[in-house]
């Protein structure tokens, strides 16, 4: 790949259900209900993979980190995160920026999104500034707007270095 830059979109939805802890953006967000998934069901961090992945025409997160592996039960999404920057690097890309939609009906995120940025921008060593993180509801319309659901837009922009 000899572009300068390269653009990814990701997504994914994960259901909400009791005894789960919710997790996005590797942030614990106090509620009585938690994602669903294989591994920590972070909704968050699973687009910004997809998009990451997506913009250097890898694949997409199953292909990396399949369901099925008992390695990945119940893991903490940031480990998946930081290996797929592994593989960024690999290819001689940098994260340009990142701009992420979390659709949930409940509970509200607002006081949570500073938290969530800054965890991001750690996990990945880059400025805060170049993580965008927001939350919008779906105004009760299907599973998200029923609150039996959370999904994430990602979209990352990626530079050769």
């Amino acid at each position: 790949m000899d572009e300068k830059y390269r653009i990814g979109n990701g997504y994914d939805i994960h259901r909400l259900e009791e005894g789960r802890k919710l997790i996005l953006g590797g942030i614990e967000i106090p509620y009585h209900l938690g994602l669903l998934g294989h591994s920590d069901a972070d909704v968050l961090i699973h687009a910004i993979i997809d998009a990451m992945l997506g913009a250097l025409s890898l694949g997409d997160i199953g292909k990396y980190f399949p369901p099925s592996d008992p390695e990945y039960k119940n893991i903490d999404s940031t480990i998946l995160l930081k290996k797929v920057l592994e593989l960024i690097k690999a290819e001689d890309y940098k994260i340009v920026n990142i701009d992420s939609v979390i659709q949930a009906e409940k509970p509200k995120l607002s006081g949570f999104i500073m938290s969530i940025k800054e965890n991001l921008a750690k996990a990945m060593g880059i400025d805060m500034e170049k993580v965008s993180v927001k939350a919008t509801t779906m105004e009760g319309l299907g599973f998200i707007g029923e609150g039996r659901a959370i999904a994430v837009h990602a979209v990352v922009m990626l530079e050769k270095n």
